[in-house]
């Protein structure tokens, strides 16, 4: 996702149910944050590490890429390729495809074309220690639902991990609602916007008849072999 803290707010319940599942699950950050108006990107990388550690992640990597001026080309395209040829996800979480910040819908569109591009072998990409990689191509890509109102077009229930969804976000100290803060109020740091996020959980709940849930866009038709494989 474009930020640190953009997967908690959004989709860290479905991770959560993921691993409980056990399937192995990770983040990857596209920028650190830096033009965010609370904290600083050191405050930001101790949050995102305390969020590690609460949602058990097997993996988290931030790449750096410059917060609010990433564009989709292949300068921004090359690092995320390597990731995805490092981690080979079978499955891709990644930002609504249009949000009110614009890093969101574009590093949708970042993300969805580096995913497509990863499997295509003539591109080279080399991992940390300098070695080749393999192409790798996601068998799916999804788009987690953000600030925005958009329609799911599925919703996964998250009741069982919502209080450890909730402690994952109020990981992100600097970003939230605190009283005791004395950084300047933005958008999400207001206790208005506390009570969206689980206002808006409990929406996608009520959906599919539970508690808490998080909806997602899909980029192409589901497929199932029978129609059983969707209850």
């Amino acid at each position: 996702a474009a930020h640190p803290d953009d997967v908690e707010m959004s989709a860290a319940g479905t991770m959560l149910a993921a691993a409980a599942a056990g399937k192995k699950i990770g983040i990857v950050d596209l920028t650190r944050g830096e033009l965010g108006t609370r904290g600083t990107p050191a405050t930001r990388a101790a949050e995102a590490e305390a969020a590690r550690r609460i949602l058990g992640l097997d993996a988290r990597e931030n790449l750096g890429l410059p917060d609010g001026f990433f564009r989709n080309d292949r300068e921004h395209q090359l690092p995320i390729i390597a990731a995805l040829r490092r981690y080979r996800p079978d499955i891709v979480l990644c930002n609504a495809i249009h949000d009110r910040h614009p890093d969101h819908g574009r590093g949708a569109q970042l993300i969805s074309d580096a995913c497509f591009l990863s499997g295509l072998k003539m591109i080279e990409t080399f991992d940390h220690d300098g070695q080749p990689q393999a192409a790798w191509r996601p068998l799916h890509v999804y788009h987690f639902i953000q600030d925005r109102q958009i329609s799911p077009d599925f919703v996964v229930d998250i009741s069982a991990h919502w209080e450890k969804k909730w402690e994952s976000i109020q990981a992100y100290k600097t970003q939230f609602f605190d009283p005791e803060s004395t950084e300047p109020v933005t958008y999400l740091s207001t206790p208005v916007f506390t009570k969206f996020m689980e206002a808006r959980a409990r929406e996608f709940g009520h959906l599919i008849g539970v508690e808490f849930g998080e909806g997602f866009t899909r980029e192409r038709p589901v497929g199932v072999k029978q129609l059983t494989d969707l209850i």
